[in-house]
C-alpha cells in the first residue's frame, strides 16, 4: 500500500522499527543534501535510534548537535566507502560489520551512492529490511530506486527513504547551530566590528574552483563597500586562500586550519554572506541560514544548487567542453552521444564566470 506525498507515492511505514542504520560516509557537502531524508526517517520514526555509518568527522558534527542523527558509527576506509583521514589508524570491515550486526537493525539504508560498494555493506548488517540506490553495477537490495545521475541531490534520498514510508518534512537541508559553535567562533575571531562576509575559494575538485584572483576583486570590493572579509579554507587550501588574500589588496582575514567543522559552523551562521565555489562549506553556510552566492558548473547546478532564490544565487558555467583538450565531457553520462566523455585534465570549468555576476548577486543579498 502507498499514501501520497509531496513527492509522490509513499509506502506503508515498517512495524517495530527499533534502530535503523544509514550509510553515508564520504565528503560534507555530500552529508548536507542527506539531512532532509534523514529528517523524513525521524518523523516517520520518531521513537527509533538513526544511526548513521559515517566518518570520524561526522562523529565529532554530531557531539551534543540537535538533530536527526542519535549515533555515529565509524565505517572503516574501503573501496567505495571512504578514504582514510591522515594518520588514521587501520581497522578491520569484518570486525565493524560483525559489531553492527550485534545491534540488531531493523532497517538499513544505502544513500551513499550507486552501490556497487555500498550495497554488499549494507546488506551485510543483517537488516530485516534494506533500502537504496541502485545503478547498474550494484546488487539489489530488499527495496531500491534506480540510480540516475542528474536528480537534485535532496531529491534523490528523499525518494529511497519513501520507499520504506518516510514522507519528506522539508527539502531544504537544515543544521542547528550550538552554543559552542557560536563561542568557538567567537573565541577565534573576535567581535565583529563590521558586518562580515566569507569568501571560500577552495573546492577538492579543481574543476569546480573560480581563479583565485576573481575571489580577490570580490574581496577588494567587499571591503570596499565596508564588509569585514574573511578567507575560509581547509588546510590543503592554504596556497589559494594565500593567493586570495596577496591579490586583494586589502586587509582581509584567511582562516585556515583555525576553526574545527563546529566553529565554521558558528563562523558561518553569524555572517551576512558567503561567496564560495560549489563545496562543503557553501551548502554548509546555507544548511545554517547564511545567503550564499555559488559558482557552479551546469551539471553540478542541476544537483546541487539551492533551488531557493530569495537567499542563495546560484552562478552558472556552462562550458561542457574540456578547456584543455576540447572533450566533452558529458556523453560519459550520455553513452549514445558521440564523443567519449573523459578527459585527464582538472583544469577549472567555471573560469568564464564574470566578477560582475557574483558582485551583483552579493549586493542584493546584503542589500537591506
Amino acid at each position: 500500500m502507498v499514501t501520497p506525498s509531496v513527492l509522490g507515492p509513499t509506502a506503508e511505514r515498517l512495524p517495530d522499527v527499533r534502530r535503523i542504520a544509514v550509510l553515508r560516509a564520504n565528503a560534507l557537502g555530500d552529508f548536507i543534501f542527506t539531512l532532509p531524508a534523514l529528517d523524513a526517517l525521524r518523523g516517520a520514526y520518531p521513537s527509533a535510534e538513526i544511526v548513521l555509518l559515517g566518518a570520524p568527522w561526522h562523529a565529532k558534527l554530531w557531539r551534543d548537535r540537535p538533530g536527526p542523527v542519535d549515533r555515529v558509527l565509524v565505517v572503516p576506509p574501503a573501496p567505495g566507502i571512504r578514504t582514510p583521514d591522515p594518520g588514521e589508524p587501520e581497522s578491520s570491515m569484518d570486525d565493524f560489520v560483525a559489531a553492527a550486526a550485534g545491534m540488531e537493525f531493523d532497517l538499513a539504508v544505502q544513500i551513499h551512492g550507486g552501490g556497487a560498494n555500498s550495497n554488499p555493506l549494507i546488506s551485510r548488517l543483517g537488516a530485516r529490511v534494506t533500502v537504496g540506490l541502485r545503478a547498474d553495477d550494484a546488487p539489489p537490495l530488499d527495496r531500491w530506486l534506480r540510480y540516475v545521475y542528474y536528480q537534485h541531490e535532496v531529491i534523490r534520498y528523499l525518494e529511497v527513504v519513501a520507499l520504506v514510508g518516510a514522507s519528506a518534512t522539508s527539502i531544504m537541508p537544515t543544521l542547528a547551530v550550538t552554543d559552542a559553535d557560536r563561542a568557538e567562533a567567537a573565541r577565534v575571531l573576535g567581535p565583529a566590528e563590521r558586518r562580515r562576509v566569507a569568501l571560500h575559494p577552495g573546492a577538492s575538485d579543481t574543476r569546480r574552483r573560480w581563479p583565485a584572483e576573481r575571489f580577490a576583486e570580490v574581496a577588494r570590493a567587499l571591503h570596499d563597500d565596508g564588509y569585514e572579509v574573511l578567507v575560509t579554507g581547509t588546510p590543503a587550501e592554504q596556497e589559494v586562500v594565500d593567493r586570495v588574500v596577496a591579490a586583494a589588496q586589502v586587509p582581509v582575514r584567511p582562516q585556515v586550519g583555525t576553526l574545527s567543522l563546529g566553529g565554521l559552523v558558528g563562523c558561518y551562521a553569524d555572517c551576512a554572506l558567503v561567496v564560495s565555489n560549489d563545496t562543503g562549506p557553501l551548502h554548509l553556510a546555507a544548511a545554517v541560514g547564511t545567503p550564499t552566492v555559488g559558482i557552479f558548473w551546469v551539471g553540478n547546478l542541476i544537483n546541487t544548487a539551492s533551488p531557493l532564490r530569495g537567499r542563495h544565487r546560484p552562478i552558472c558555467s556552462w562550458v561542457v567542453h574540456c578547456p584543455v583538450c576540447g572533450v566533452d565531457c558529458t556523453p560519459g553520462i550520455y553513452p549514445h552521444r558521440p564523443g567519449d566523455g573523459e578527459c585527464p585534465h582538472r583544469d577549472s570549468f567555471v573560469t568564464d564566470v564574470p566578477v560582475i555576476e557574483v558582485l551583483e548577486a552579493a549586493r542584493e543579498l546584503l542589500a537591506p
